[in-house]
């Protein structure tokens, strides 16, 4: 069981720093340096086709492999659990509409180019109360499964890992696209549980854009 965790983890990891690197903006410029204006409409759609593409055989090693149960959670917390988990559901639909599905999944890019004017810093709506809303949604989702074995549990560290250690890095990227308006942004608000800031830390704001995955 466990080098079967190991190796869900280590997958997640390399996954993550394949991922990270992709959205990194030296890759992107690195795209347009080769492809010209057309890396600009098709980077984000190509990026989430092969992000999701390479992130299937991982899911299936927590399927395939040995594995055992750890817990089930007992009615009625399952309710609780389930219904916690389809609040998550609905802020993760509601954050891709605030922010554009069409935009996050790289399809309005396809057919109209972006201008160098629409890249901005959205702090309304669910970004109020947290900096990375979609992130938060998504551990809430994989953190509160009724079914907890040696395997998801081992896909949820690597995913949680890949989640903590990104968001360092897509904000220091953020910051520098942003400014001065995105150091404020972090410094009000939390990054992933309204309400909460760490004393003597300041965070970083997240464009809605960036957010994946």
């Amino acid at each position: 069981m466990l080098t079967s965790a190991a190796i869900i983890i280590l997958a997640v990891l390399v996954w993550g720093a394949a991922h990270s690197l992709l959205a990194s903006l030296a890759a992107k410029a690195r795209a347009r340096r080769l492809f010209g204006a057309r890396a600009d409409r098709l980077y984000r759609l190509v990026f989430n086709i092969i992000s999701a593409v390479t992130l299937l055989p991982i899911l299936a090693l927590a399927f395939l492999l040995p594995d055992r149960a750890i817990y089930r959670i007992p009615y009625p917390w399952l309710l609780f659990s389930l219904g916690i988990q389809g609040l998550a559901i609905l802020t993760l639909a509601a954050g891709l509409l605030q922010t554009g599905a069409m935009n996050f999944l790289g399809l309005e890019q396809l057919f109209a180019p972006p201008r160098m004017a629409e890249a901005r810093l959205v702090t309304g709506g669910l970004y109020r109360w947290v900096r990375h809303p979609l992130y938060a949604a998504g551990l809430a989702l994989i953190w509160l499964t009724p079914v907890m074995t040696v395997n998801i549990l081992a896909l949820n560290i690597g995913l949680t890992a890949y989640i903590l250690i990104g968001i360092h890095y897509e904000e220091n990227k953020l910051l520098k696209e942003f400014g001065p308006a995105y150091a404020e942004y972090r410094r009000r608000t939390p990054a992933l549980i309204p309400g909460l800031k760490l004393p003597g830390r300041t965070g970083s704001g997240a464009h809605p854009n960036d957010e994946m995955h």
